[in-house]
């Protein structure tokens, strides 16, 4: 059953209230975004699949979804209850968005005995220095996602490896997108294309740039502040150093980053072994440092290479079947917190 939704006297647009089971059916559909508007708690403890949060509650949550939605897809709304997302439904609508709301809200999802999710990608929370929140999604294989205030930023966005997927037409559109290198497990067209908005930005290589036909280049050791000076971004080298290898990434081709956001230090290394340049990369947070020889590090290049940028936390990634298990209690001693999540 369909619902009309309360349009005010402002001349702002109308809403569609949909029962449970004829929004289960609408959010299956091409071209639509679900966003789940409840607090980043509620959220956690399970969700629709695929929903994106976006806390109503949250100051700034109007400017929020402005930046991140986009107009040609169509907007699915739930909360708890069915109030909150009404409130927002009322509000993008406002803002000429094309939104439905799920009536009765997750509680009224549960009734009806439909699944949620509540490990879609994992997903790791860090505190900034001014005491902001900033949220790493490990997505798959080199695929990142970070979240900051306003900013969605993708790293290396690939949409399908193997039989595991995602899919960024349910993701808000991203304010950054950064793709190390030309590789086909790092550079997607089409899963850009599905983030890409009128403002996105997109940081890459010389090579990918001619791929795609666009982007901001930067070369190893440019420096660049972006979004008035809301990210530093480094361009570090990346490239192999063993003799039979040298030819999957040239010294000089493609890049790491070392992103500064909110006073956090992140280093997403690429495809790399342990080179030499890696014992000026200092005072790193958050770490990203792939793991599977031919391709980049063995796990004793790796151990080594962790020891060289003594990061606080450690997300081996890039790893496919190599054996990493034994990584944290290897660098225990050193104080680096390793983190497995399910890259591959």
């Amino acid at each position: 059953m369909t619902m009309l939704g309360l349009g005010s006297a402002c001349g702002q647009q109308n809403y569609e209230n949909l029962d449970v089971e004829s929004f289960a059916t609408f959010i299956k559909g091409e071209g639509v975004t679900l966003v789940d508007v409840r607090t980043a708690e509620e959220y956690a403890e399970g969700h629709l699949a695929g929903a994106t949060n976006i806390d109503f509650r949250q100051s700034g949550f109007l400017e929020k979804a402005k930046s991140v939605l986009d107009k040609g897809n169509k907007i699915a709304l739930y909360c708890r209850s069915g109030r909150r997302s009404a409130s927002a439904a009322l509000m993008l609508s406002s803002e000429g968005y094309q939104v439905v709301n799920m009536a009765g809200g997750i509680l009224s999802w549960k009734e009806h005995g439909l699944p949620l999710d509540d490990s879609t990608y994992e997903v790791d929370t860090f505190t900034t220095p001014s005491g902001k929140t900033l949220k790493v999604y490990s997505l798959l294989h080199a695929s990142i996602r970070i979240t900051y205030e306003d900013m969605e930023i993708e790293i290396d966005p690939v949409g399908k490896l193997g039989n595991r997927t995602v899919d960024y037409s349910s993701f808000p559109r991203a304010t950054h997108i950064f793709v190390t290198h030309e590789h086909g497990d790092h550079l997607d067209k089409d899963a850009i294309e599905k983030l890409k908005g009128d403002n996105t930005q997109l940081v890459t290589n010389a090579r990918c740039a001619e791929i795609l036909g666009f982007g901001e280049v930067m070369a190893n050791g440019d420096k660049k502040n972006i979004d008035d000076g809301k990210i530093l971004v480094e361009a570090v080298p990346a490239y192999n150093t063993t003799e039979g290898h040298l030819q999957f990434h040239p010294k000089g081709r493609d890049n790491g980053y070392i992103l500064t956001i909110g006073g956090l230090r992140i280093y997403v290394a690429g495809d790399t072994e342990d080179i030499p340049e890696m014992a000026s990369i200092k005072d790193i947070d958050i770490a990203f440092m792939p793991c599977n020889q031919p391709y980049t590090m063995t796990t004793s290049q790796l151990e080594k290479a962790a020891k060289t940028v003594k990061p606080k936390v450690l997300f081996p990634y890039h790893y496919s079947k190599t054996d990493i298990s034994g990584l944290p209690e290897a660098l225990k001693a050193e104080g680096i917190d390793v983190r497995i999540r399910k890259f591959d």
